[in-house]
């Protein structure tokens, strides 16, 4: 389980990202595309094409981690 402070943001993007980015091109896709800072300490959440994986981009106040999940069956809407 992951120790998220209250009044943490939520950000998800729509439609689907490149599941091949990792954390540095994800960050950089926070900056351009949700206008915001990837080390201000909200969530974002990225969707692969298939909707079996999302990526979670997070910076805790102490430094930035990738979270990833895959489903096995069914699908993230």
């Amino acid at each position: 389980m992951i120790p998220i402070a209250s009044g943490v943001r939520v950000w998800i993007a729509t439609g689907h990202t490149d599941m091949r980015r990792g954390m540095n091109s994800l960050g950089l896709l926070v900056q351009e595309a949700f206008k915001r800072d990837p080390h201000g300490g909200d969530l974002y959440v990225f969707r692969g094409k298939s909707g079996k994986l999302i990526k979670i981009l997070w910076h805790d106040g102490l430094g930035m981690s990738l979270y990833a999940k895959r489903l096995e069956r069914g699908r993230f809407l």
